[in-house]
C-alpha cells in the first residue's frame, strides 16, 4: 500500500522530533544570552525575545533546508517545534482558543519575512543589508549605534559555524552555536 505524500512527509518529520525538540532548545538557550540584550540592547521584552529567538531559529532552518535528507525533514521539525512552542506559550499566557489561530499566523508571518529578509543578504554576502534587516525587525528601525552591525556579525559567524558542523550530529539532536558574547569586535 502506498503511503499518501502528505502523511509520508509527516513520517518523516515525525522522526525528527526529538532531535528538533534538542535543537530549538539550543536555539532558545542561544537565544537568551544575557550579552545580547545587556551590551546590544535588544529589548528583554516578548517581542524582543521572539525576535532573537526567530533569529536562531532561522539560523538552524536555513542551515538544514539546503542540505541532504534528513535535513529539510529536519528543518521542518525545528520549525514545528518553535510553533508548538509558541502555541503552549500563548495558551500559558491565557489566550482564547478563538484567538490562537489569529496569534499563531501573525508570529508565522512575522518569521517567514524575517527568514526571508536575512536569507536573502545571507546568500548575497550582503551584511550592510543584513544589518538593516536586523535593525527593521529586532530594534523595529530604532537600534542602538553599532548594535545591528554587531548582531549581523554575530549571525554571519553563526551561520559559518553551523556549515562546519556535520548533519548527523544535527540529525542527533547536537547543536554548537557560539556564544555572541566572544564575537564582539
Amino acid at each position: 500500500m502506498r503511503v499518501p505524500l502528505g502523511l509520508s512527509r509527516l513520517r518523516r518529520v515525525g522522526r525528527h522530533t526529538e532531535a528538533a525538540a534538542a535543537l530549538y532548545g539550543a536555539a532558545v538557550t542561544a537565544a537568551r544570552e544575557p550579552w545580547l540584550y545587556q551590551a546590544l540592547g535588544v529589548p528583554d521584552t516578548l517581542d524582543g525575545r521572539f525576535d532573537l529567538l526567530t533569529v536562531y531559529a532561522f539560523l538552524l532552518i536555513h542551515r538544514l533546508r539546503t542540505a541532504p535528507e534528513p535535513g529539510p525533514a529536519l528543518a521542518q521539525a525545528v520549525f514545528d517545534a518553535m510553533f508548538s512552542d509558541m502555541d503552549h506559550t500563548l495558551r500559558e499566557r491565557g489566550v482564547s482558543d478563538l484567538r490562537i489561530g489569529k496569534h499563531m499566523r501573525a508570529m508565522w508571518e512575522a518569521m517567514h519575512g524575517r527568514a526571508l529578509a536575512y536569507a536573502a543578504a545571507l546568500d548575497a554576502g550582503d551584511r550592510d543589508a543584513l544589518a538593516a534587516a536586523v535593525a527593521r525587525n529586532v530594534w523595529r528601525g530604532a537600534a542602538p549605534e553599532t548594535a545591528a552591525a554587531s548582531l549581523a556579525r554575530v549571525i554571519v559567524a553563526q551561520t559559518a559555524h553551523l556549515a562546519e558542523q556535520p548533519l548527523a550530529a544535527f540529525a542527533s539532536g547536537k547543536v554548537d552555536f557560539l556564544l555572541a558574547a566572544e564575537l564582539r569586535e
